[in-house]
């Protein structure tokens, strides 16, 4: 995929957000991208505030676009777990995570920015979670996952890398409270390695 069905898949995702009032921003490996080293990857993660409410005017916005598991989604948000959206004309595939609504959530959905994720001029912008938020968010996946994916660890320490001027302070805090301090620490010793 290129950054331009990336764009395409986002984009009227993030109309639809937008016109519904969601609050939502892009994690995973788009975050990780933005913030570190660039990889390649056939999906993007978008963390939305979604409520019940939203299901049915949002799924009626994008129903000639994407192919969405209507019951999925509405036990993803219902759960506050996830639900995948396949975009028809790219196959791109937009994995939409409920925000859990933890403090942590909260934080990283007013810290995250717009930014400018496709080299194409006049490329939209989309609201990016923070490099930390990105490493956070990361180091969780990481830990959830048995701690056995290559790509998760090399995303945060890449972000680490090329980020220096991180706020140490705040990755301290919240990994902490997240339960992820000595995987941070891990992370920071290979960054700085």
């Amino acid at each position: 995929m290129t950054d331009s069905s990336l764009v395409l898949a986002l984009r009227p995702i993030a109309d639809a957000f937008d016109a519904l009032g969601v609050r939502y921003y892009l994690g995973g490996s788009v975050a990780s991208s933005a913030h570190g080293i660039a990889r390649a990857s056939l999906n993007a993660d978008v963390v939305a505030l979604l409520d019940p409410q939203h299901v049915d005017a949002l799924t009626a916005r994008l129903a000639d676009a994407y192919y969405i598991p209507v019951e999925r989604l509405r036990s993803a948000v219902s759960l506050r777990s996830s639900c995948n959206f396949i975009h028809l004309s790219t196959m791109f595939k937009i994995d939409v995570f409920v925000s859990k609504g933890r403090p942590f959530d909260r934080e990283a959905a007013a810290r995250a920015r717009d930014q400018v994720i496709d080299d194409a001029p006049d490329a939209p912008r989309f609201p990016v979670a923070s490099p930390e938020d990105t490493v956070l968010a990361k180091l969780e996946w990481f830990q959830l996952g048995g701690e056995t994916s290559e790509r998760q660890w090399w995303d945060i320490v890449g972000v680490l890398k090329v980020t220096p001027d991180v706020d140490r302070a705040y990755l301290h805090h919240w990994a902490a409270s997240l339960g992820v301090a000595d995987l941070l620490g891990r992370a920071l010793a290979d960054a700085a390695s």
